[in-house]
């Protein structure tokens, strides 16, 4: 992240602090909807710029009577008129904007509340954050990834925020299409969905010039979960300001026998929580029945598999135990991917991708769902560099496996030429299954060992009675000095 917009947040958060706001899930959402206004002024001055080359009309955000709700308007107010316009005008403005009352966005901003405490707070919160340009996507990602770090090392259940790089990664290995339809059953802020829709805007150019698809992208395509209030609310923002007007982002227990979801969805992208445990009786009995299990990551790898449609694909993280846990649980889930699905493969990443708020190391499962089996070979991938340093600094680096992940998944027909001292290789379905269905990149990665020539003992024991002499000389030497 570029170390000013860093240095700019660290006030922001400092302000809100020593204006006595110091519930970091506070600071971060009166962040988000001031972002949000902030985005929504930007994105009205760009249609309005265009419209006035183009000579066209577009539906506007600020209609006349909320013109001062706009932040390159009230930014430029005093502090006690910019608190009165933004508290009592521009706030309730962004809580009922949608006009759909039983849309995400219009539920979870109903609870939303401003509670910036003094005009001179907000003033001083807003000539700052007006240093920031949002109109970069990925500093958008990055000013939410650094909050989202400040907040927390990680969550109760073990959640902890993607990096944007892997998620755009784990995008463009599954390659979604328009008429898809992609869920993230722990979204946090939205991070897979976001990214799956500015693939989508990439590489399908007249999707929204199909009605029958344009509907789909705004209505149906996007499904997001998750039992954190202020994630959701952070979401729908977040899906609302990158063009997707009704997405499904829902509060929900996905591993809960609330969640009744069965061969719905056509994709799932997700980092589950990790580490967490929970009680049986919350716990979806169908999943149980694949994987009795109280290890969260493992019941939703269960949910990921009864979810999808039959040839739905998923891309999701795991933690390395996952991937050579001994446990019946364990085994039994990787079992049901190899035997009755179709994995395709397993990218071991190196711990430090997920610092400076966690050091876990983990992984990447591709999988198909079948039901009928399909496993022939299993692509192995040994990343060791993600184009950042892997310690807590996470600063760029030339070195950068993921380009070659991309390229290599795109023509897997070659990776059988491969051997297993290369960065990728295959691996036949029989061998693993006589290592106890065991996927660890270790398990079949072949090191090549220099051998080292070292001399007999003899002549070493040698060397060391000569030092050994020469040095009861000198010492012989200095005594007679002294």
């Amino acid at each position: 992240m570029d170390r000013e917009i860093q240095s700019i947040i660290d006030k922001i958060w400092e302000t809100f602090w020593t204006g006595g706001v110091t519930n970091p899930v506070t600071i971060i959402e009166q962040i988000t909807y001031l972002l949000f206004l902030k985005e929504l002024d930007d994105k009205e001055t760009s249609k309005e710029k265009d419209s006035q080359i183009l000579g066209t009309s577009f539906n506007r955000i600020f209609d006349d009577e909320h013109q001062d709700c706009r932040w390159s308007k009230f930014k430029n107010l005093s502090a006690t008129q910019m608190y009165d316009i933004v508290s009592n005008k521009a706030f309730p403005f962004i809580k009922e904007m949608h006009p759909s009352k039983d849309s995400a966005f219009s539920r979870y901003m109903t609870n939303a509340m401003f509670v910036i405490p003094t005009a001179l707070v907000l003033e001083k919160v807003v000539t700052q954050m007006d240093k920031i340009s949002m109109k970069n996507k990925d500093t958008r990602g990055d000013v939410y990834e650094y909050l989202l770090a400040k907040m927390s090392t990680s969550g109760t259940n073990g959640q902890f925020r993607t990096p944007r790089h892997i998620i755009k990664m784990m995008v463009e290995l599954l390659k979604p299409t328009p008429s898809d339809t992609v869920c993230d059953p722990a979204c946090g802020t939205g991070g897979f969905l976001v990214a799956t829709s500015e693939y989508l805007e990439e590489n399908y150019k007249d999707l929204f010039n199909d009605d029958t698809l344009r509907h789909h992208y705004m209505n149906d395509m996007f499904y997001g979960f998750d039992t954190d209030q202020t994630m959701l609310r952070i979401s729908a923002m977040n899906m609302i300001m990158h063009g997707i007007d009704n997405p499904t982002i829902d509060y929900k227990d996905s591993i809960s026998e609330d969640n009744t979801d069965n061969d719905k969805y056509s994709i799932i992208l997700a980092n589950p929580p990790f580490k967490g445990t929970i009680d049986f009786e919350r716990t979806a009995p169908s999943l149980l029945k694949v994987c009795k299990t109280k290890k969260t990551e493992l019941l939703f790898l269960t949910l990921f598999l009864r979810t999808l449609k039959i040839g739905g694909r998923c891309a999701c993280i795991v933690p390395d135990g996952v991937l050579f846990g001994s446990s019946n649980a364990h085994k039994d889930i990787r079992k049901e991917l190899i035997e009755n699905n179709k994995l395709e493969a397993v990218i071991s990443m190196p711990s430090g991708v997920f610092k400076p708020y966690a050091g876990v190391s983990t992984g990447i499962l591709i999988f198909t769902k079948t039901t009928t089996g399909g496993t022939d070979n299993v692509w192995f991938y040994d990343m060791t560099a993600d184009g950042y340093t892997l310690d807590d600094k996470r600063s760029p680096i030339k070195e950068n496996d993921i380009p070659d992940i991309i390229e290599r998944f795109k023509h897997l027909d070659k990776e059988n030429e491969r051997a297993r001292t290369d960065k990728s290789f295959m691996v036949a379905k029989q061998e693993i299954v006589d290592n106890g269905y065991d996927l660890s990149i270790n398990k079949y990665k072949e090191i090549i060992q220099e051998k080292v020539e070292y001399e007999s003992p003899k002549v070493i024991l040698k060397e060391i009675m000569d030092m050994e002499e020469d040095f009861q000389k000198q010492l012989k030497e200095l005594e007679e000095l002294l």
